[in-house]
This record gives C-alpha cells, structure tokens and sequence, in this order.
C-alpha cells in the first residue's frame, strides 16, 4: 500500500511524529499530503529551539494551537541577556534583528491563537512586558504561563497577570531578575489560586549602570557617617 492511499487520520497520525522540517518535505511530494501538512488538528503543539525557526515557512499558526514553546539556550544568544548600555554597536545589531523576530511573532500569536493553553518563553532577553499584556488580553484561556530568564519582564508583567489572567493556573517567573517580591506578593494576593514560582527572581540584583552604583555608594557613605 501506498502512503497516499492511508485515510486523513492516519496520515495525521504519522505526520504527528515528524518534526516541522520533515512534515514541509513531506508535504511537497503530492496535494494529498500538502492537504494533511495544512490541516489545523496538525498544529496544536510547538517548540522551538532557535531564533531562526520562527521565521521559517514549516509550520502553521492557527486557532488549534494549544502549547507553544519558545526556548534556546544557545552561546550565541547569551549576548541578548546584557543590559542594553553595556552591548556594542555590534551586539545591538544582532540583538534587534533577535528582538523583531521575536516581538513579531508573538503578535501573530496574539492575532491567531485565541485558544492557546500553555505558554513557555525561556532563555530571550527580547521578550518584553508589552508582548506578555498583549498575549494574555487576546489569549483569554491561557491557563500554564512559564517565564525565564526574561530578563526584561517587570512587575508590569505580574499586574496583567492579577488583571487579565483570569483561567491562569500556574505562573513562573524564574530567574527574571527584574521581577520584585512586591510584585510577586500582589499576584499572590489577588490571584490566590495560581501556583506561583519564581524561582531566584526576587532575589536577584538587576545590572545597573556604572554611574547608578557610584551614586548609590555616595549614599549610603553618607548614611554611615549620619
């Protein structure tokens, strides 16, 4: 028998052992199994693992997706956990393409997938408080929300979560250093049924720039000698 000549959920079955890579060849062999690679129920689960992949043309975003994973923890894009005032001309170049590629996307998301479940975004200094707002305005069933090394997600991120999480059941927000213990004590209050972790988030001291730290040494010098 012939692969063309299995039923649509068969061919969904085994289209749902394939990586995204795999399923786009596949797809290009025959209509038929184009038709399958097209197929909503096909996409209700994705990860990705580099910046590259989510500009690439091997999966589909839709109402059907339900999990989505965003991780990388690539030497390479270390450079995208640095404060800002302390990149190169160099590094800000690579940084901006990593932080469009990103916030574009996610805005897909936010435009495509109201009925996402679960949301995981680790290891991307580009995630920003702004695209955490949107996702839980126009995701209103997010119920899994895991967040870290983010490091530019503030409190602002945990006072849409009290505002518009209202299916969310579990929040993490691991080692985002830029996260406060007010913050996570408001969620805690507010939303007492999320299962909240942060892990060394609240415990972690944000960088500062060299100027800030000299000043906060003037004072507390002066504070001592009071």
């Amino acid at each position: 028998m012939h692969i063309t000549q299995l039923n649509r959920e068969c061919l969904l079955h085994l289209f749902s052992f394939l990586d995204k890579n795999s399923r786009k060849n596949l797809a290009k062999t025959c209509h038929k199994l184009l038709e399958v690679f097209q197929d909503p129920l096909l996409w209700s689960l994705l990860n990705f693992h580099s910046p590259v992949e989510l500009k690439k043309d091997n999966f589909l975003l839709g109402p059907a997706l339900k999990y989505l994973s965003i991780c990388w923890y690539s030497e390479r894009v270390k450079v995208c956990n640095i404060e800002d005032w302390m990149k190169n001309s160099f590094q800000r170049d690579f940084c901006n393409r990593h932080e469009n590629t990103v916030s574009d996307f996610l805005l897909e998301v936010c435009n495509r997938c109201p009925n996402l479940l679960s949301l995981t975004l680790s290891g991307c200094g580009h995630v920003t408080d702004d695209c955490i707002v949107l996702l839980l305005q126009s995701c209103p069933k997010l119920r899994t929300l895991k967040l870290e090394n983010c490091v530019r997600i503030t409190d602002r991120s945990l006072r849409a979560v009290t505002l518009h999480g209202g299916a969310l059941h579990t929040l993490h927000v691991d080692f985002c250093r830029n996260i406060t213990q007010a913050g996570l004590e408001t969620v805690r209050e507010k939303c007492p049924s999320v299962l909240l972790r942060a892990e060394r988030s609240a415990n972690m001291i944000p960088d500062s720039r060299p100027e800030k730290k000299l000043m906060l040494e003037k004072v507390s010098r002066k504070l001592v000698q009071l």
